[in-house]
Formats: structure tokens, sequence, C-alpha cells
């Protein structure tokens, strides 16, 4: 099943290895720049390279193997539906072993669905400095939505302290004052975020009888 939302999808690497991989099983590959510092940056280089007119760009990070086409979907539709937001992305139920892991990424939002942060750091905290069973912490997916011409933008516009300081380039869309609509969605698998974590996607993978 493939996301309905999508006109064309293109695999953008600097890696050779990767794009000889993913010419083998038939993909569109375009090679981008070593000194792109972020995927954000990737996908506006590969938007240039393509010379086609898009309103959304979707960076779906190749880490994140077991996206729902569902999950694609909803990110494309709600910034259709957020006019005054300039990108989007997807959050999940963060898991009570996963909150002190600075591979995960956690995020706030306000009572609007918006953005409020993103932190490595288990967020929001509490004066006991423990992990609270009871409160719905939220794990970010690495996957985004662009309006673009903001993505167009995105790579001129100067890194950013808190950016710099978390590691997290969505920080810098914040840090400039620029909306983020996030979706809350039902998903089970985390990124490949650590060699260990291949093993579990591949056993995702097996159960799921996903090739």
């Amino acid at each position: 099943m493939l996301a309905s939302s999508l006109d064309h999808v293109v695999v953008a690497t600097d890696d050779e290895r990767i794009a000889d991989c993913c010419r083998g099983f038939g993909a569109d590959v375009i090679m981008t720049s070593e000194s792109c510092r972020n995927g954000s940056e990737r996908c506006c280089e590969a938007l240039q390279k393509l010379g086609k007119r898009y309103d959304i760009v979707v960076n779906i990070q190749g880490d994140e193997p077991l996206i729902e086409p569902e999950i694609i979907d909803g990110v494309v539709m709600a910034l259709q539906r957020a006019p005054d937001a300039v990108f989007s992305t997807a959050v999940t139920s963060l898991k009570p072993e996963d909150a002190s892991d600075t591979n995960r990424v956690k995020c706030v939002v306000d009572n609007q669905g918006y953005a409020i942060y993103f932190s490595r750091g288990l967020i929001p905290s509490n004066k006991s400095g423990k992990v609270n069973p009871n409160y719905p912490y939220l794990l970010h997916l690495g996957i985004s939505g662009f309006d673009s011409k903001f993505l167009m933008l995105y790579p001129e516009l100067p890194p950013t302290p808190l950016q710099l300081e978390e590691d997290l380039e969505q920080l810098k869309v914040l840090e400039n004052g620029y909306r983020m609509k996030v979706i809350k969605v039902d998903h089970d698998a985390h990124g490949v975020d650590a060699p260990e974590d291949v093993e579990k996607i591949e056993e995702l993978m097996r159960a799921r009888n996903i090739q």
C-alpha cells in the first residue's frame, strides 16, 4: 500500500553505496552534496535538482523504514489544513524504557496541536526528576512535511542556539518563529537510531512479512 498523497518518491543521498542499492530495486535516486548539514537541507537540494513544482515536500528519514502510509498522508493533510504552519510532523506515545534515551526525541505540543519544543531529554520534566508513569509523553517520529517555499528558505536561515545544543534541525523552525503542526499517531516501531536497533526492526519486518 502506498501513501495516496505522494506524487513522486525519490531517494536523496550523498552516498553512492546507498544510491546503488536503491537503484537495484528500481528507486529514483538524486545525488546530493556532502555539505548538506541535515535532512531538511538535503530535501531542499533534491527539490532544486528535480526542477519541478510541488506544494508540499515530505522528508521520510531512511532510518524510519516502517512508517505507515497513513502517517505520511496524515502529515501531508495536517499541513494542508493549517495555513499558518510551514512544517508538519508526527508523534506517538513514548515507551517508558525510552524516557532517558537521547536518541529518542521527545516533543511537547500546545492545545491546538502545534509544536512547542523538541528535546533529547525528557520533556516535560517535573520536580522529582523522575518519569511520571501517568503522563502521556510523546516520541517524535522521523517524518516531516514542508511547505515547499519554506523548504527553499530553510538553508538560508542561520543555525540557532537550541538547534545546535540539541542537534535537532526542526528547532531552527521554531526558534525563527514559524509554526509547526503535529499529529498524534499509533505507531509501535521506532527508528534505527543505533546499531542494536537493526535487529529489532528486522524482527518486526519478519513478523509483518515485509521484505
